[in-house]
């Protein structure tokens, strides 16, 4: 459903990249690759957690190491900047080590001038989407479409406010969790997303 709701990026094949953001979105980032004839790759970012509830996110960390945080919620939890640099470089480790796992040392595709969509399987608070978000954006993408099954509508609004679009599906309230709207949700291993990642190179 949401590879057919995107199907008019099928005329420009070629000028599209689908990025997943693992593990989860690797599953419908797939989907929607295959359904656009597009290459198919990751986005990691991290969250940062808040000091004694690694839950709440205060911000987010992109894969090029940029700190995105929620200052309002900082200064609230009175969170020491050293705080927030001290996960944010563990997070970072983090990312790397996720990228060689996941690609081993395949070189980043370009973004510039390309349309970019980035899928997961729902989204909830947003941080790290939105790290996702402004991370291709800075890679110089001509577009920057955001594509998720599910999510809450304050969060699709405040994401719609960094990508150039954002395809949902669903915007229910109440919203409690991203599971709670999939039949089947279990577990992706990284066995999944390294065999995911394979076929789609192959079939490029």
């Amino acid at each position: 459903m949401l590879a057919e709701a995107l199907s008019s990026l099928r005329t420009k094949k070629e000028d599209v990249v689908v990025l997943a953001i693992p593990r989860g979105g690797v599953l419908v980032g797939k989907e929607v690759a295959d359904a656009l004839g597009a290459p198919l790759d990751l986005i990691i970012t991290r969250k940062i957690g808040a000091p004694g509830n690694p839950e709440l996110a205060i911000g987010a960390v992109t894969q090029d190491g940029e700190v995105i945080s929620d200052p309002e919620l900082v200064g609230m939890l009175g969170v020491s900047d050293h705080y927030v640099n001290e996960q944010a470089a563990r997070q970072v480790d983090e990312i790397s080590r996720r990228m060689r796992a996941y690609r081993g040392d395949r070189p980043y595709p370009s973004l510039a001038g390309k349309t970019v969509v980035v899928v997961d399987d729902g989204v909830a608070t947003g941080s790290t989407t939105r790290a996702a978000l402004q991370s291709v954006k800075r890679r110089n993408a001509a577009v920057v479409i955001l594509a998720v099954p599910v999510g809450p509508p304050d969060t699709i609004a405040k994401l719609a406010k960094i990508a150039d679009r954002v395809v949902c599906l669903s915007t229910p309230e109440p919203f409690f969790a991203i599971g709670e709207f999939y039949s089947e949700f279990e577990q992706v291993g990284d066995d999944a997303v390294r065999e995911i990642l394979r076929t789609a190179r192959l079939a490029q």
